[in-house]
């Protein structure tokens, strides 16, 4: 008897070591829009630090397509052992809100592990555009309904959704003009052939000091400090606030102590004064939150868009 508890009592130790032992193989960081972007940078500085912290290596795999939703399926089904994550966007709850179907449940199949850095939009506008402040922008949009040409990365991007959301709260009309990327939505503006974007700031900042944009207003909670003299939207509308911001995600199943094991990662990456010069650099405010706090944010955009949704019976295909 004392022979089969000691077997049971080392069986539990054996189980619980080779459980503490995460990660046992390569961890692969799925990202769901092509290299380059601000998105892909932080994959691949975020990467490099998982690495060096739980010494396997960390590949960051581009699954871009479907506006996020091949890169969310491909995870949502992958084995629920911390080796497989997903560096997620607005996308996540946009899609869950606005399209009609997905191949996965977003609030089911995926769990928030931490959100990483978070990047504000930036209202900016075509001197061609008689406004200089946001109110001018809105009242000029409210007595020229339909004539103010929005350009966005792409039907179900954040900065479309959001102009949707301002357009509903302000009471006025443009028109959002999709085009297949940021960047030829921000060559257009410049060229005058639209006249108003939601930017960011690594792209616009010397446009604008070269006085070929006007920057109106900003979506973050707080002034930015490379702007002070710029109003956020939210001192006109309280509570208005518009983040890309890039969060790790996993299959809903894995285990917690996993996921409080990477997000104490991001955590501290966060802060290394490393992370801390790129992410200014690039117009990021990093972020690090926990599990909960991202579950929270999460939960909190896809009741938003869901009644953007049904106010504005926009379906995204």
């Amino acid at each position: 008897m004392k022979r089969l508890a000691a077997a049971f009592a080392l069986l539990i130790c054996l189980v619980s070591a080779a459980k503490a032992e995460y990660p046992d193989r390569p961890i692969r960081l799925v990202v769901p829009f092509p290299p380059g972007g601000v998105t892909d940078i932080v994959a691949r500085m975020l990467g490099e630090r998982l690495t060096a912290e739980l010494g396997q290596q960390v590949i960051v795999d581009s699954k871009a397509g479907g506006g996020g939703v091949i890169a969310g399926d491909f995870v949502a089904k992958a084995p629920p052992d911390g080796h497989t994550l997903l560096l997620t966007t607005p996308n996540h709850t946009i899609n869950a809100a606005f399209r009609a179907t997905l191949p996965y449940n977003t609030e089911k199949d995926l769990r928030a592990v931490s959100n990483v850095g978070q990047v504000p939009m930036l209202l900016v506008t075509h001197p061609s555009l008689p406004v200089t402040t946001f109110q001018g922008f809105v009242d000029y949009a409210r007595r020229n309904p339909g004539k103010i040409n929005v350009s966005t990365a792409g039907t179900g991007t954040l900065p479309h959704i959001t102009m949707e959301l301002l357009m509903l709260k302000e009471k006025f009309q443009v028109i959002n003009v999709p085009y297949r990327g940021a960047a030829p939505a921000l060559a257009d503006l410049m060229a005058g052939q639209v006249q108003a974007k939601f930017d960011n700031q690594a792209q616009s900042a010397q446009f604008i000091a070269d006085r070929k944009l006007n920057l109106l207003a900003v979506t973050s909670a707080r002034r930015l400090e490379a702007f002070p003299d710029v109003p956020t939207i939210a001192e006109q509308l309280p509570g208005f606030a518009g983040y890309l911001w890039m969060g790790i995600v996993a299959p809903a199943a894995t285990p917690d102590g996993v996921v409080e094991k990477l997000a104490g990662i991001i955590q501290r990456f966060v802060v290394r004064p490393e992370t801390r010069a790129r992410f200014d650099k690039e117009g990021i405010e990093p972020v690090g939150s926990t599990s909960g706090d991202f579950a929270a944010l999460i939960a909190r955009e896809i009741a938003e868009w869901r009644g953007l949704a049904r106010a504005t019976n926009i379906k995204i295909e």
